[in-house]
């Protein structure tokens, strides 16, 4: 293994004091480092695409705060909106313009969005979404897929991968089985699983909720018409399409999967992007489905800090950088040469390894694949890949302390990044 560049002392000290504060000594379980082994860093800043830890040392960022800093981290435009926006006040729990202006600019992006509700979260979002869906179909079974990720809602930790995998928990302890009882899963990118479950359970399924990308099983694109047949599928049993976008949504295109794909969804989670650094999240949809919500109908979804004036601001002003002529061009430029340096290092240095991207998003498995579904994914060697987290964190380079993540990219990184980054790879995987 490489030799130890990096000082962290303080965050060592840090970190074990935490340890006696919360459960693990962080507020969201990927950050402990449980998979990838070692010392988490602690943060102190960032800025544009990089972190600097309370012990000085500078890292390229590939986490981006899980995916909202596509613009790169404390972008000018954005901490001048929001300087702005604080001397109002920093929550209204009333309506404000600011939630109007957004939901604009959602509806006009996202193909099947022609009503949104603000939320705080990608988990709150989804926890929404699939009251609407039982009471819009009235029906109570949901179809999920295994190694997708929906927040953690008693109903949605079935297989669930992500943190829940990183973690070794196949579920949650507390979950009482009838909050799962109604959630069947299928593998990912397995149309005919789907299609048996439909034949098993007619007239019961309220709908499918996948990514369309997923990035919470490690990075893991559709296979050509698996998207087309979950449409095909839902319309024929009168169920209800649902996009978890969170990840996905602003990200792979400005109008998110469905519009790289061509597939319109019902209904679709966001969150991450459309806050820009900030707690959001947002479901939408069809206005017929979108119309049952309180107070314009029965299904009950309430929130203190939704359509918070500060996050409405961070959205705003993300999406408006996003529009600019050339981004998304750049971001599927310098995204596929990290991923295909990635890849080659790897191949160069004698080491099974699979992956790709799709514009700012990409994952790097060590195994020969190719990955599929969450089923492949698990062949993947774990343990090498936290000395290679560890070896690129100790000379710099910061991702996802977690082989079932996916990477994210910003319009921050230049191609010294990418180039420095591949070169360093191909560093560490020569000492694994």
């Amino acid at each position: 293994m490489v030799n130890t560049t990096i000082k962290t002392a303080k965050s060592q000290e840090i970190f074990a004091a935490a340890q006696n504060l919360m459960p693990g000594g962080v507020s969201s379980p990927v950050r402990a480092f449980k998979s990838v082994g070692g010392q988490p860093i602690v943060f102190d800043r960032v800025k544009d695409a990089y972190i600097w830890d309370v012990d000085g040392n500078k890292y390229i960022d590939y986490v981006g705060t899980w995916g909202p800093a596509i613009c790169g981290h404390a972008h000018p435009e954005v901490i001048s909106a929001l300087h702005e926006a604080l001397e109002k006040g920093t929550s209204f729990g009333a309506p404000s313009y600011l939630e109007n202006v957004l939901a604009e600019m959602v509806i006009a992006a996202v193909p099947s969005i022609e009503m949104v509700r603000f939320v705080n979260s990608g988990t709150e979002a989804c926890m929404a979404v699939l009251r609407l869906m039982r009471a819009f179909t009235n029906r109570e079974k949901i179809i999920k897929f295994e190694g997708c990720y929906h927040g953690h809602a008693d109903m949605f930790l079935v297989k669930a991968g992500s943190g829940v995998a990183t973690l070794g928990l196949p579920d949650s302890p507390g979950v009482p089985k009838s909050a799962t009882s109604s959630t069947l899963t299928a593998p990912y990118n397995d149309l005919e699983a789907v299609k048996a479950l439909f034949e098993e359970n007619r007239d019961q399924i309220a709908g499918v909720i996948l990514e369309p990308v997923v990035g919470n099983a490690g990075f893991i694109t559709p296979d050509a018409g698996f998207l087309e047949g979950l449409r095909e599928l839902t319309h024929e049993h009168g169920a209800l399409l649902v996009f978890d976008e969170v990840m996905t949504g602003f990200r792979i295109a400005y109008g998110g999967a469905q519009e790289k794909f061509g597939i319109t969804p019902d209904l679709t989670t966001l969150g991450k992007v459309i806050g820009g650094g900030l707690p959001v999240g947002a479901y939408g949809g069809r206005r017929e489905i979108m119309s049952l919500i309180a107070p314009a109908g029965p299904v009950y979804q309430a929130g203190t800090l939704s359509g918070n004036p500060l996050a409405m601001t961070a959205g705003i002003k993300t999406l408006e950088l996003l529009q600019k002529p050339g981004a998304y061009e750049y971001l599927e430029r310098i995204t596929k040469k990290l991923a295909d340096g990635l890849l080659q290092a790897a191949q160069e240095t004698g080491h099974a390894a699979c992956g790709g991207h799709l514009s700012a998003m990409f994952g790097l498995f060590f195994t020969s694949g190719p990955v599929h579904n969450y089923e492949d994914a698990k062949k993947s060697d774990t343990a090498k890949f936290g000395r290679f987290h560890r070896g690129m964190l100790e000379r710099g380079i910061y991702l996802a302390p977690s082989q079932y993540e996916a990477g994210f990219t910003s319009l921050a990184h230049t191609e010294e990044d990418i180039d420095q980054t591949i070169a360093i790879a191909r560093e560490v995987l020569s000492s694994l």
